[in-house]
């Protein structure tokens, strides 16, 4: 676990009573340099070694903070002040650093000459030691010094779309029901992002998580890479579309782009706020005076900062000089709300377009750990396929179900919502079949593999699945066509993405003169090959499936059997069989 300690600097005065006994042996010291000086003719080299440089400084110490680019320009303005301050001798490099890209750093062990680190949240230090044990190396220890800024997150709406949302409060249940269309920017990279996807699983349910699975992959149909990009994609939405973001962004999108401003919605079931924290890198355990490293909360102003830093002794560095800049970022008020920040514990008052002057209350954030395993999932569920979907359209596909339509109704209606799902970086092909639909072959192709960015292509798919009941007819062709779906889509595989195969039958092998299952599983052994997998995902609904057989047939291959019993569960099976592409072929 990441050490996060809050410690405390000594004052100077509690400091000076602990060393009282250096002052005799200081003044015999001085007395007997002054002395051989004299002595020796010396008294110019002694004066020239204790000249001040300028502002009355000996030295000028060099400190590195690696920033997030949210507040990085704060901070170094704040640097900046802190620099020129009589007694502080420093000269500090700001460097602006994804929180995402500085996190990455760490975890492989590439801190460098970094002594300082400015995140927009305190979850990247759990994250830092997440990516570090994946990598098989030690994290550097991370200590948060002080917290400097905070700011809320938000619903973000182009004004022109405010007045569409309706008169019902717009909320994190919203967000999960789908009834308003979601932008998130990547959270692999925005804090905002992930502690938004832990705000809409709060509010989903806790029996069901499938629920909160749907949720993130209908989100996750279009990942801006940036919020810029997201309020651009926001503006050219044809429906009320929201972005999840912060406050600050708000206002620093208004200010750059106050032509088209943006406005910052908060969701009526309540929010979280980012604090950033000032984080010191390395740590400064050795030595007699570790235990007095830092404490600058009570530090009101630049100049107060700077009394602290001028204390220290060399044996406090850097610690001290870090407490200092820290506690004059987090009092820099001004400076903070005029860049759209609130201040460390949530209050201040803004000036900014589209966010209101006062604070709205906001809680923590969910823990670390949370946010962690909601990011694997996310992973998960946005990986980027490349699928060949299967579909039985054998005779008993126009049995009725449960709730008096067609089993082929049924399924029209569930790959309809499943489609939706599917980002345009997805690629998807359609096969049909049954025995003997070209030939003595079971298996027809009716659309090739290709990405749904392209409008003819989603085009004739769907005109593929709304032409399925005129398609029905024969017994159920299906291992032969399992072993032509797995060789198709090893063809042309793609390892950028997920490449499978999605089979859904209402029944079982009716095909006496096709292969047999033993002779299924013997090619399929042969055509594995651990750098270009191609699971089966095989979904039976009714209740002549042979779940058995699939079962065997998916595990051979790193894939999934899943049963709907219910046809109308197969909307709900589909959300699995993409959720669970982690865990197969030991899912529980």
């Amino acid at each position: 676990m990441t050490t996060r300690r809050h410690r405390h600097r000594k004052s100077f005065w509690q400091r000076w009573k602990k060393r009282w006994w250096l002052v005799p042996i200081a003044l015999v010291s001085i007395a007997s340099l002054a002395l051989a000086g004299i002595q020796f003719g010396a008294i110019g080299w002694i004066t020239n070694a204790v000249t001040p440089l300028a502002g009355g400084c000996s030295d000028i110490r060099p400190v590195v903070i690696a920033a997030d680019p949210s507040i990085a320009p704060t901070l170094a303005a704040v640097a900046a002040d802190f620099d020129e301050a009589d007694g502080n001798c420093t000269k500090t490099e700001v460097r602006s650093l994804l929180s995402a890209d500085t996190a990455a750093l760490f975890a492989s062990g590439a801190s460098g000459d970094v002594d300082a680190w400015v995140p927009d949240s305190a979850a990247w230090l759990d994250r830092v030691e997440s990516m570090a044990s994946s990598l098989g190396r030690t994290a550097p220890q991370l200590e948060i010094t002080d917290y400097v800024a905070s700011t809320p997150v938000v619903l973000a709406t182009t004004a022109s779309q405010v007045s569409k949302l309706g008169d019902e409060p717009l909320s994190w249940s919203s967000l999960l029901s789908g009834t308003v269309s979601t932008l998130l920017p990547d959270p692999e990279a925005s804090t905002a992002s992930l502690a938004g996807l832990a705000q809409i699983q709060s509010v989903s349910s806790t029996e069901d998580p499938r629920q909160f699975a749907g949720a993130m992959i209908a989100i996750g149909k279009t990942i801006p890479q940036s919020t810029e990009e997201a309020f651009t994609l926001a503006s050219e939405a044809t429906l009320p579309t929201v972005v999840i973001t912060t406050e600050r962004e708000v206002a620093a999108y208004n200010t750059s782009t106050p032509s088209s401003p943006v406005i910052a919605i908060y969701p009526s079931d309540g929010t979280v706020e980012l604090t950033y924290p000032f984080v010191e890198v390395g740590g400064s355990d050795s030595g007699s005076e570790s235990e007095t490293d830092a404490d600058a909360t009570g530090a009101s102003s630049t100049g107060a900062a700077a009394a602290t830093a001028s204390e220290s002794t060399a044996a406090d560095a850097p610690s001290s000089v870090l407490a200092a800049l820290a506690a004059a970022t987090r009092s820099s008020n001004e400076l903070l709300a005029g860049e759209g920040f609130r201040d460390a514990d949530g209050g201040g008052a803004l000036r900014v377009a589209g966010v209101p002057e006062t604070a709205t209350e906001a809680k923590p954030t969910a823990d670390a750990a949370v946010q962690i395993e909601i990011l694997r999932s996310w992973s998960v569920l946005t990986l980027r396929s490349r699928l060949l979907v299967v579909i039985d359209v054998s005779g008993s596909m126009l049995e009725p179900a449960n709730n008096g339509l067609r089993r082929i109704d049924v399924f029209q209606l569930a790959a309809s919502e499943a489609l939706s799902k599917f980002s345009g970086e997805a690629e998807l092909g359609v096969w049909a079949f049954s025995q003997n639909r070209v030939g003595t072959q079971d298996w027809e192709d009716l659309s090739p593999i290709a990405p749904l960015s392209d409008p003819a292509h989603v085009a004739q798919i769907n005109g593929v699945v709304a032409s399925l009941p005129d398609r029905i007819y024969g017994y159920t062709g299906l291992y032969d066509t399992i072993l032509a779906a797995v060789k198709r889509v090893k063809e042309d595989y793609d390892p950028s993405k997920i490449n499978s195969v999605l089979l859904i039958t209402d029944g079982y092998n009716e095909d006496d003169n096709g292969i047999s299952l033993d002779a299924l599983l013997k090619n399929l052994k042969a055509l594995e090959d651990p750098t270009q997998p191609v699971p089966v995902i095989l979904i039976g609904f009714g209740p002549d499936t042979d779940l058995k057989s699939m079962t065997e047939i998916a595990q051979s291959t790193g894939g999934a059997a899943y049963s709907a019993t219910v046809p109308e569960d197969l909307g709900k099976v589909l959300v699995d069989a993409l959720s669970q592409r982690s865990c197969r072929p030991n899912c529980t």
